[in-house]
């Protein structure tokens, strides 16, 4: 019964129907004065029943025959109208990307020239990219010394974000292996049926580890078509490290920054992506964001709506009180 009457979900096929509603409290008032203009003056042929008048229940009851006419014309005005239940069924077509993010990790991601650091700002903003690609299977991958899948591809939302959490310096062999890092995110891919493919490759340094040379790592993701962007993050000529003396101690010293722009741009040239260097937060926010608009998903959302006509029971309650008017007036109340 809930659906009759839940009108957050009722529309109404002839709406301007409704305006006849005004009418009711003009037709309620007639009533009244018609009942009041025929209790004026009463001819009587005995004075008999005066005594028990004020307590005949018939003549209580009698004063609630337009409150059933009232409710008669008010549901067989909406009925009139046409209620109808809406349902919506939506089909969501999604046309998905598998994207894999390289991420390195060495030690040198612990510098300072980003707030935090540098590993805790991509972290940051790739768990804002995250969020905004729900449709889109993802996977993380991490390298320093060596590489190695944080998390294969999913669109578990949950699993990603908390894999990403987890990711911190230190986890492996230390040094910086580009050529790993991309070979391991090219293997991730290699197998997808995803009509794009990209893979978003994040680093502060130079290629010195590793068993796989970047060029080679190159060749196999152009092979397998996979478009690759890259990013190189770290400020312009020398940044604040953490380095610990033989006493454990932590200072800032000031080192260079060196990033192999070279490789990089070609690995993106080559595959059909982009390179972008980051030098702070809000450079690094803005390539995440121009990557997100580049790789689009593609969504078609097909609706269809279903209508199911509710005038009948509201023209039954309608006819109902009606009925039950007329024959209240013509049978309990006929003598009145």
């Amino acid at each position: 019964m809930n659906k009759y009457f839940d009108f957050k979900y009722i529309t109404f096929a002839h709406p301007h129907f409704l305006w006849l509603l005004l009418l009711l409290p003009v037709l309620i008032v007639w009533w009244w004065y018609q009942r009041k203009s025929r209790g004026n003056f009463m001819t009587l042929s005995t004075l008999g029943g005066l005594a028990h008048s004020g307590k005949d229940v018939r003549v209580k009851l009698y004063h609630s025959l337009p409150i059933l006419r009232a409710f008669a014309f008010l549901f067989l005005i909406i009925a009139i109208a046409r209620p109808q239940n809406s349902h919506v069924n939506e089909t969501v077509n999604s046309e998905g990307i598998d994207i894999v993010m390289s991420l390195d990790i060495s030690g040198s991601m612990l510098a300072e020239d980003f707030s935090p650091n540098r590993i805790e700002a991509a972290k940051k903003v790739a768990k804002e990219f995250i969020s905004n690609r729900p449709t889109d299977r993802i996977g993380l991958v991490i390298f320093s010394g060596e590489s190695f899948t944080q998390c294969p591809l999913t669109t578990d939302q949950n699993i990603l974000q908390l894999q990403l959490k987890n990711i911190r310096s230190g986890l492996l062999e230390d040094g910086t292996a580009i050529g790993m890092g991309l070979a391991t995110a090219v293997e991730r891919l290699r197998y997808s049926k995803a009509k794009s493919r990209i893979i978003i490759l994040l680093t502060d340094g130079v290629n010195n580890a590793g068993l796989i040379d970047p060029i080679t790592a190159l060749e196999i993701a152009k092979a397998y078509k996979i478009r690759v962007y890259t990013i190189g993050v770290g400020t312009q000529g020398s940044a604040p490290y953490p380095v610990q003396d033989q006493y454990g101690h932590t200072s800032m010293q000031q080192m260079p920054v060196q990033i192999d722009e070279p490789l990089m741009q070609k690995i993106s040239r080559e595959t059909g992506g982009k390179y972008y260097r980051a030098t702070n937060n809000n450079t690094l926010g803005s390539v995440y964001k121009e990557i997100d608009r580049l790789e689009k998903t593609r969504i078609e959302i097909s609706s269809f709506k279903h209508y199911a006509e509710l005038f009948f029971p509201y023209a039954m309650i309608g006819l109902f009180f009606l009925f039950l008017e007329l024959i209240l007036r013509n049978t309990l109340f006929r003598s009145l």
